[in-house]
Formats: structure tokens, C-alpha cells, sequence
């Protein structure tokens, strides 16, 4: 369908389709915007049949965000960071720093990295607030659900900028009152924790099939911390990342794994919201105290 040119977008309209971008259903859209469902239903037919063109696919999972409806989801953003930066201006107080920060990340680097580098940080700007969301992909920073991401990734999207953090080292870790060595690992005595298909292109995944192609793991989780927990309670071995293991004094290391395929860890955001104060002042300080091993 063409576009009705005589329709004017309004920004309670841009509100609406931003928040199906992000959310990708009409209770979460209706959740953002404090309506219920049906509202949200009814304001996107009004919207689409104004401007003569379908913003969203439905499917069983949702509704998937079109050309048109990523455009507008933009320049709503803008809309939206304007309207910040002029509250924020109104009820600044000279040399403070006030508002939210989304932040992205794996629950893994969220406990060993970010937390206290945030901690630091609220001492030095204690009217900051973060929200913080443990997710193993980029979407949610893609959808422009997050400010700030911190992700392992080896090709960031070239829609981002960011600073490489470094590699990150993996090794083979076991309890450390388990008895288990790695002559045991050798020998198939002990079981595996292993990565399910939440993060199917992990380091761990690949090294372990190369060395120990017979190899069928007892035990598959969906996330790193779960892993560590468990090996740490004796239940068996698995791939860990150094930045994470070495702070645990219930496991120890069986081997550093230096011939894994590394990840890269990566520090990234928007580039039309880095400018956005509260966005500058968090992300420059996670540029500058992250450090891996």
C-alpha cells in the first residue's frame, strides 16, 4: 500500500510504534505505555490505516517490525532522548548526573565485570540509576531495549560503535574438593557441564568437540553462572572463563585452554545516544575500568 501523505504522525503515535519495536507484543507494549492490549491493537490499526502501510508481520510469536516501522521506531527514539535530556536539564544540578542507563549482558561478566564497576560508579554519581538485563544476544540492544551493551562477540553489529575490551581466556575447571584431575577428564571418569543452543557458538563448545569428539555431556544449562555452580559442588568439569573462575575459591583450574577459540568481549552502544550525558558518563567510565586477565 502507498503511504496517505495527508496523515500526520503524531508523537503518541511514534510512542506506540516504538514500543512494539522493542517489545514485539501488544500486552508488553500495552505494559510500556501503561494501556491495556485492545488499546494498543486499536491505535496501531488507526495508525496503519492512516498511513496506508503495515508496520508490523504478525506471527504466532508476535509482531515482527517492518522497514517503515524500524524508521519510525528511530526517529521516535530521537523524540525520546530530546525529552530527557530537557527533563534532565530542568532539574539538573550543576556537575551531577542524573537519570537511567539500560544496560545489556550475560550474567557471567554482569557479576565478574560490570556490578563493581557500577558500584564505584553510584558513589561517584549517586542519582544514576541502572536497569540492568542478563540476556546471552545482542537483540535486545538491536530493538533499542538497552543503552549500553557488554558482550562477547567476535563481529559487532557495524550499526553499534564500541571499544574492544579484550579476549577471553577459558579453561577447564573442576571443584576444588571433588578429587577430580585432569587424568580422570582423559579418561571419560568424570561428567560435563556444557552450553545448550542459548549460546551454540561458545568457545567451550567447539574446543571440546575437537579434543574429546566422544564426549556426551551429563549436564546442559543455559548459563555460565549455573555451570560454575555446579562444578564448584563437585558434579563435574566444565569450560569456564577465567575472568569469572579465578574469583571462586571452590574451583580450580585443570587446564587453561589457550588453543580455544577466543571471544572478544566488546563495550558498545548507539552512536546518535552516546552523547546523551548519563549514556557518556557510564559508558566512559565501563571503558575505562573494564579489564580481562
Amino acid at each position: 500500500m502507498l503511504a496517505q501523505t495527508q496523515y500526520r504522525l503524531s508523537a503518541a503515535d511514534l510512542e506506540i510504534v516504538l514500543a512494539m519495536v522493542r517489545t514485539g507484543t501488544l500486552a508488553a507494549a500495552g505494559e510500556r505505555l501503561g494501556v491495556d492490549a485492545s488499546t494498543v491493537f486499536r491505535s496501531l490499526q488507526r495508525i496503519e490505516r492512516g498511513l496506508g502501510a503495515t508496520l508490523f508481520a504478525r506471527s504466532r510469536t508476535g509482531y515482527l517490525a517492518g522497514d517503515l516501522a524500524q524508521a519510525l521506531a528511530e526517529q521516535a527514539e530521537q523524540v525520546e532522548s530530546a525529552l530527557e535530556a530537557a527533563r534532565s536539564a530542568v532539574h539538573a544540578v550543576p556537575d551531577q548526573v542524573s537519570g537511567t542507563v539500560r544496560i545489556t549482558t550475560t550474567d557471567t561478566i554482569l557479576v565478574g565485570m560490570v556490578a563493581p564497576a557500577l558500584k564505584a560508579l553510584q558513589a561517584e554519581h549517586p542519582n544514576l540509576s541502572y536497569d540492568l538485563r542478563v540476556s546471552n544476544e545482542l537483540a535486545s540492544l538491536t530493538r533499542r531495549d538497552a543503552d549500553i551493551a557488554v558482550r562477547a562477540t567476535r563481529r559487532p553489529p557495524q550499526h553499534l560503535v564500541g571499544k574492544h575490551i579484550g579476549s577471553i581466556r577459558v579453561g577447564l575447571y573442576a571443584g576444588r574438593t571433588s578429587g577430580i584431575t585432569y587424568a580422570d577428564v582423559e579418561a571419560g571418569r568424570t561428567p560435563w557441564f556444557a552450553i545448550d543452543d542459548a549460546i551454540p557458538d561458545h568457545p567451550s563448545v567447539s574446543w571440546r568437540k575437537r579434543h574429546f569428539p566422544k564426549v556426551m555431556p551429563t549436564y546442559f544449562v543455559n548459563s555460565l553462572q549455573i555451570a560454575a555452580e555446579m562444578v564448584g559442588m563437585g558434579m563435574g568439569v566444565g569450560i569456564l572463563p577465567v575472568v569469572m573462575a579465578q574469583e571462586r575459591s571452590d574451583l580450580v583450574a585443570l587446564r587453561d585452554l589457550q588453543d580455544a577459540n577466543q571471544s572478544e568481549l566488546w563495550l558498545l552502544t548507539h552512536p546518535e545516544s552516546r552523547h546523551l550525558r548519563r549514556i557518556a558518563v557510564v559508558y566512559g567510565h565501563l571503558a575505562q575500568t573494564l579489564r580481562l586477565p
